[in-house]
């Protein structure tokens, strides 16, 4: 399409036809004016009239009503097509409309949004801060040192007086929030020499508040403060108490004796090398090869695959203990630790439960302290599902507990992500619930808050590490081991470290 195209009568049409065109071939349409919040269009809301005068575009929705007189076409794209528009007075303008279903499209509106919810932060800094300077305001990334571009930042300043600032969107994870919030707060203040950063303030979703909450109870007041507000839709802004939500989404379930298996078949398939057997604390029987499950007792029933979830995997029959004997050995194959299977799928996969099913074999050489068994993993279970991490929940000879976290790559969120499991088995343990639901059996539990153990290989700690911990209350008790790269043939220590410690301090 020609840029400039301008004009009434027959540009006006022309344009009009491209226009429709465009509309009706995108999948997702939607029509963007920068600074204003992105509006999914479609027939029931879009208007194109080709008038003696030029073409008018009209769009709505419950709130908006957007009418621009086109003026041109100035470029056209799979995924967008840029428009010029006349404004009042004659001004000119650029609208855009975008197929949200393709890559260059969706990449525009999600960089609008950020925009848009960059200058709605600029409003709640305005009204909580009002004698402060606003001395920096961005969405955009930063790559060396983290920052991301979903959550806007801002430094406020007031003479030698600074806050760091930070803000979670409408559809981001408040709970990651916290994580960029101290790396933001750290860099201002290795940035800003001469500004003493007292400390940190976060704006949250409305109904959001839970996670960071918890998660500021836990960190040092020494260092920073904290101090956490939520939003609402119409941009009230209201200050939130992290005492106040105590009431954590997690539950123990009665620790139940291992599944009974019904032949000795499985004794059989449990018993070939590379097979491992782990008992759930629910009395589910777990059959794996290096971390990775095929086959699983439950209620009496066994099923196998190696579907994700137990609907995806076949029930299992006498005659089927040949065809599980023989997925043992292929698992067994390609998950081997030599350098002939590591681009197998199989062996690819699952890099944490691999990791995970080490430490459970080697658990001294993590900690020496520690004792073998029992241990748990997934106890406490979370309300509301997956986490992307291993845990393990051990104890020590004196009865104190210790929660394993394992990563087996880099990942900012470590430190924090550990925290709130960390969080619901001290609260746990300070109910007595493990001892009453039958966990650790014939042990007395120590009432200390339990240890924290970062596991991960040694290059695979995410720089950023150091910097969380650092905001960590030093009541909780942080170590980091690091293994070694050969970790799937060898589990050896590389290094331990305490807390926010350095290599080499």
């Amino acid at each position: 399409m020609p840029a400039n195209q301008t004009g009434g009568g027959a540009g006006a049409e022309e344009m009009r036809r491209a226009i429709a065109a465009f509309v009706a071939s995108a999948r997702q349409p939607a029509l963007l004016e920068p600074g204003e919040e992105l509006l999914p269009i479609g027939a029931e809301n879009f208007l194109l009239e080709a008038r003696p005068r030029g073409l008018t575009m009209q769009a709505w929705d419950r709130t908006r009503n957007l009418t621009r007189r086109v003026v041109a076409i100035k470029a056209s794209s799979a995924g967008k097509l840029e428009l010029v528009v006349e404004h009042f007075a004659k001004r000119e303008g650029t609208v855009y409309l975008l197929d949200l279903a393709r890559h260059s499209g969706a990449e525009m509106g999600r960089r609008s949004g950020r925009l848009v919810f960059r200058e709605r932060f600029r409003l709640f800094l305005r009204r909580q801060f009002p004698g402060w300077k606003l001395a920096e305001l961005s969405a955009e990334a930063n790559l060396e040192f983290s920052l991301s571009p979903v959550f806007p930042r801002a430094l406020l300043r007031d003479g030698r007086k600074g806050w760091a600032a930070i803000a979670c969107p409408p559809e981001g994870d408040a709970a990651a929030l916290v994580s960029f919030g101290l790396i933001w707060l750290a860099y201002l203040r290795g940035r800003e020499r001469r500004v003493a950063m007292e400390g940190l303030v976060l704006y949250v979703p409305s109904g959001a508040e839970r996670a960071p909450a918890l998660r500021l109870l836990c960190l040092d007041r020494e260092t920073a403060r904290f101090e956490l507000f939520r939003y609402t839709e119409e941009d009230s802004v209201l200050a939130v108490d992290p005492r106040d939500h105590g009431n954590l989404d997690t539950r123990v379930e009665v620790c139940r004796g291992a599944a009974e298996p019904p032949s000795p078949g499985w004794d059989r398939i449990a018993a070939q090398p590379g097979v491992e057997r782990v008992v759930k604390h629910d009395g589910r029987v777990s059959l794996r090869v290096h971390g990775l499950e095929f086959a699983e007792c439950a209620d009496g029933e066994w099923r196998f695959g190696l579907g994700l979830g137990s609907g995806q995997r076949q029930v299992a029959r006498e005659h089927h203990l040949g065809e599980i004997e023989r997925l043992a050995e292929v698992l067994a194959q390609a998950r081997a630790a030599g350098a002939g299977s590591r681009q197998h799928p199989l062996y690819r996969q699952s890099p944490e439960a691999w990791l995970e099913s080490q430490a459970r074999a080697n658990l001294a050489v993590l900690d020496a302290s520690l004792l073998p068994a029992p241990v748990y993993d997934q106890v406490p279970a979370f309300a509301g599902g997956e986490r992307g991490l291993m845990d393990l929940v051990a104890a020590d000879s004196r009865g104190r507990l210790a929660v394993i976290e394992l990563k087996a790559t880099a990942d900012l969120h470590l430190p924090l992500q550990a925290l709130d499991y960390w969080i619901r088995v001290k609260w746990h343990l300070d109910r007595g619930e493990f001892a009453t639901r039958g966990y650790f059996p014939g042990l007395t539990l120590s009432a200390e808050p339990p240890r924290l153990l970062l596991v991960a290989p040694a290059l695979e700690f995410h720089p950023t590490t150091e910097t969380i911990l650092s905001f960590f209350d030093p009541k909780i008790e942080v170590e980091r081991i690091g293994v070694g790269e050969d970790w799937r043939s060898e589990l050896r220590v590389m290094f331990r470290l305490k807390g926010a410690d350095r290599p080499g301090l």
